[in-house]
């Protein structure tokens, strides 16, 4: 009796574990936030949900917040904005960031007056151009150029912890 009771229970545990390991493999993976590169939209030290599934269906668009791999060594994943997808030009230039030639109006960013410059480059075809919302402070396709769409592990789309700032993104 106690034997069958103990083997019914690690059978439910190993059969939880595993439905977790295929969730965050092919639907939902949780991603902690290790910089303030998206501050005020994401913070140090924030948890959220990526939807792992979503690009398999559409291309990623501008405006959509992306985890991807990155480029450089011993980053590992990075959280971003896709600011222009491929095909699309590029520039940043008095304070502020030009997509196609037209200035962009981002209400969510940290600080409305970008720093430097970018010169104007076209993103290449499968291709996404990632910047941080903390603009001034974000190490971002300025730096690692743009992103292939086969490094994109996906849509960032809810804030879960801490639970002060539980909500969709």
């Amino acid at each position: 009796m106690i034997a069958h009771w103990i083997i019914e229970v690690v059978v439910i545990v190993v059969a939880a574990f595993a439905i977790a390991m295929l969730v965050q493999a092919f639907l939902v993976k949780p991603f902690s936030i290790p910089s303030g590169s998206m501050e005020p939209t994401i913070a140090i030290g924030d948890r959220v949900l990526v939807d792992r599934l979503i690009y398999h269906f559409r291309d990623p668009k501008t405006g959509d917040v992306v985890v991807f791999s990155s480029s450089i060594p011993g980053e590992g994943h990075l959280i971003k904005r896709v600011v222009a997808v491929g095909g699309d030009t590029v520039e940043v230039k008095a304070g502020a960031l030009y997509v196609n030639g037209v200035r962009q109006h981002e209400k969510y960013l940290l600080d409305q007056n970008i720093q430097g410059s970018f010169a104007l480059m076209r993103v290449p075809a499968g291709s996404y151009f990632m910047m941080g919302d903390n603009r001034n402070d974000s190490a971002d396709s300025r730096v690692f150029g743009p992103v292939p769409k086969s490094a994109i592990l996906g849509e960032a789309f809810a804030i879960y912890w801490p639970i002060t700032r539980l909500h969709s993104l």
